[in-house]
């Protein structure tokens, strides 16, 4: 036959558009006995900071009639519970490296106001520490404080642990009791600074001085409560001298470090989907190496306690600058992004044991209010659905399936996979993002130990188009709920284009 003759031309056209609609295909073992590490609730924090509208008009509004008699907006604070929010960050973030708490203690009408050289705004200083642990008792969220280490001073650093956490019987904790707070906080988690590495920080120092000036507050800091656990700052800049900095800081703080700070923003900026969906690669390695740095420093030193990774600052975050407040909207494709950051940490429970979500409402936030009335972005059901149903332990995962190349990743899955055993109610969940924006992954899922249950419950975050977003007038993106049967140890799944699924199965162990 004449190949150039019509019937061939559309017989050609006819098998591409069909090769188009076909499926991917993977396949997923699980084993419930080769386990990473548990997953620590830590996992599933946020970051509250003194910017744009996260604070007054996100979290605090005393004009607000959702707010209650301290102005804290109630509606935020059943999101946040809701969210299974564990441990909240406070109060930055590059506010923190111009901060001194006391300008937020004491009555109101008595705080000074200052500019914030950070973000530019003028800081009422009406939400301080007191404000920060209602709101933290309300929401039922761990505060963890980060302190200036850029402006500040060490007995500033440590006059904030006497506020916070010392009996009465001292001046700071008089002080706090004077202001109608007699019984200690107990703060445990503590940020020795933020991102200390980057140009653009107050009080910006070189790793050396940043270490040596941390490790100085980190003895009068827990000199002052040997009880708190001290998160030193790695770096957050990803040239080529991230890991000379945190090499430098976990040598000189190897005795008094619990945690290293880590930092990781992603953006479509070339509205490249393929290769924004490969981004979460690049926390992988930074993970990896982080915690190869930390194994070897303390078998060198022969540091008996462990030092972990916490990951205090992660999100989507490319369009709304500063002149928009960081006011963040999110589509579908965003959500997958965060599925994904999720999915890492879960694989690396066994060094990940913080991880907070930047931010909590308005400022690039799974929440937003508009018109004084509180809708929930793309970004909320994926973190939601991990960290009310994630916890137990996290387990490897044998991922086999197509892959595909994008710029400088290659050979990236098209599934990126998590999954997690709850010894207490003897559930296996399985979390898949599938990256391809237009064909299904047909999937074997095959278990490895024990028996399965019956059936599987099904949740989906996913809608029409990788674009679409949540307003306040309407929720696009939401989780759907469904049921299939199990039989025996193998299940098929098509893991639908740009989705993602949480699969919860009962076993029999």
């Amino acid at each position: 036959m004449n190949p150039k003759s019509p019937y061939i031309a559309f017989l050609a056209l006819t098998l591409f558009s069909s090769s188009n609609l076909c499926s991917q295909t993977a396949r997923i073992k699980i084993d419930a006995e080769r386990v990473i590490g548990d997953i620590d609730p830590l996992l599933y924090g946020n970051f509250t900071e003194h910017l744009g509208r996260c604070i007054y008009g996100g979290i605090y509004d005393p004009k607000s009639s959702q707010s209650d008699a301290n102005g804290l907006r109630k509606d935020v604070a059943e999101a946040t519970r809701k969210l299974g929010v564990s441990v909240v960050r406070y109060p930055g973030g590059n506010f923190t490296s111009g901060y001194h708490w006391l300008d937020g203690v004491g009555p109101k009408s008595d705080r000074p106001k200052r500019k914030d050289l950070a973000w530019g705004d003028i800081e009422p200083n009406l939400v301080g520490t007191d404000e920060f642990m209602q709101f933290s008792r309300l929401t039922g969220t761990q505060p963890y404080l980060c302190v200036n280490m850029g402006t500040g001073t060490l007995d500033e650093a440590r006059n904030w642990v006497e506020y916070c956490n010392a009996p009465t019987g001292l001046y700071y904790s008089d002080l706090r009791a004077k202001y109608g707070h007699p019984e200690p906080y107990k703060v445990k988690f503590w940020g020795l600074g933020n991102e200390m590495d980057g140009e653009w920080q107050m009080g910006h120092k070189n790793a050396e001085d940043y270490s040596k000036f941390a490790l100085e507050a980190a003895k009068l800091m827990k000199w002052s409560d040997d009880s708190i656990k001290l998160i030193v700052s790695g770096s957050s800049n990803y040239n080529d001298r991230w890991m000379d900095w945190n090499r430098m800081v976990l040598t000189t703080l190897r005795d008094h470090a619990d945690y290293i700070s880590l930092h990781h923003y992603s953006g479509n900026y070339d509205k490249d989907h393929n290769k924004f969906m490969a981004i979460t690669t690049r926390v992988d390695n930074i993970i990896t190496t982080t915690e190869a740095m930390i194994n070897e420093i303390r078998s060198r030193y022969k540091i008996d306690h462990p030092i972990f990774i916490a990951f205090d600052e992660y999100n989507v975050w490319y369009r709304a600058g500063n002149e928009q407040k960081l006011e963040e909207h999110y589509n579908m494709q965003d959500a997958l992004v965060v599925a994904m950051y999720l999915n890492t940490f879960i694989r690396h429970a066994n060094i990940v044991k913080m991880a907070n979500m930047a931010q909590l409402v308005n400022v690039i936030a799974p929440m937003m209010v508009t018109n004084d009335k509180l809708w929930l972005q793309t970004i909320y059901h994926p973190l939601q659905l991990f960290a009310n149903r994630c916890k137990g332990r996290s387990l490897e995962t044998f991922v086999q399936g197509d892959t595909y190349d994008a710029g400088d990743y290659k050979k990236v899955p098209w599934l990126d996979v998590s999954t997690v055993y709850n010894p207490a109610t003897k559930e296996i969940i399985l979390n898949v993002v599938n990256r391809n924006a237009d064909k299904s992954v047909a999937t074997t899922i095959e278990n490895q130990y024990g028996n399965l249950g019956n059936s599987a419950n099904i949740t989906e975050v996913n809608s029409t188009s990788i674009m679409d977003e949540n307003s306040v007038n309407e929720q696009k993106v939401k989780p759907t709920e469904k049921t299939i049967s199990v039989k025996g140890n193998t299940l098929s799944y098509n893991f639908p284009p740009h989705s993602f699924t949480q699969m919860v199965i009962k076993t029999n162990f």
